[in-house]
């Protein structure tokens, strides 16, 4: 493999930083790097290293590790898509006996409706809903899975009532209230 050095690269490390700002041809470069090395890291591992431990494994370190954090934006971590938690207008109302429902006649089944997520939490026909936008990054990812509310984007993790499990759920979850008179399942407005 060939390496290039940063006078190959045309930059100098050492004049791009000013009034810690970096050179935009160091911040693509950063990028471009950081890109093509989590893309190898995902395909090799499933190991998880924390961001410093990457940014050592690219190579950098000293004064170019702490200009790198220093540069504002280039080193963002995740990211909302922009999603609130829109209250919801009134309730909703689930026809259990519907083809559309069939998925929660079993346990650990859900369906969404109206950015709910509504689940059958037991074979005793117990319920639970709670909204789809994730607490950690806002994003409509939140699906119901081995008797827990789960975030698909980064592993969010939150109990039937919306209390976080794991550090990306620790902000919880939006949750309502839900009963069930015969084949009728009501998701209360909050």
């Amino acid at each position: 493999m060939y390496k290039h050095t940063s006078n190959e690269l045309g930059l100098n490390l050492g004049s791009t930083i000013n009034g810690g700002a970096l050179a935009p041809t160091v911040i693509f470069l950063f990028k471009f790097l950081t890109f093509q090395y989590s893309t190898q890291m995902t395909i090799q591992s499933e190991e998880t290293l924390s961001r410093n431990e990457f940014l050592k494994n690219l190579g950098f370190k000293g004064a170019a590790l702490v200009a790198l954090y220093c540069s504002g934006n280039a080193l963002t971590s995740c990211k909302s898509d922009g999603t609130d938690v829109t209250p919801l207008a009134t309730d909703i109302v689930i026809d259990l006996s519907a083809t559309t429902s069939a998925a929660l006649t079993k346990a650990n089944g859900y369906i969404i409706s109206n950015n709910v997520v509504i689940a059958r939490t037991s074979a005793s026909a117990t319920y639970a809903a709670a909204t789809i936008v994730c607490s950690h990054e806002a994003r409509n990812e939140v699906i119901y899975k081995s008797g827990e509310f789960f975030c698909t984007a980064h592993g969010a993790r939150f109990t039937n009532a919306g209390v976080g499990l794991n550090t990306e759920g620790k902000a919880g979850l939006k949750v309502y209230q839900v009963s069930v008179s015969g084949n009728t399942l009501t998701v209360k407005a909050a």
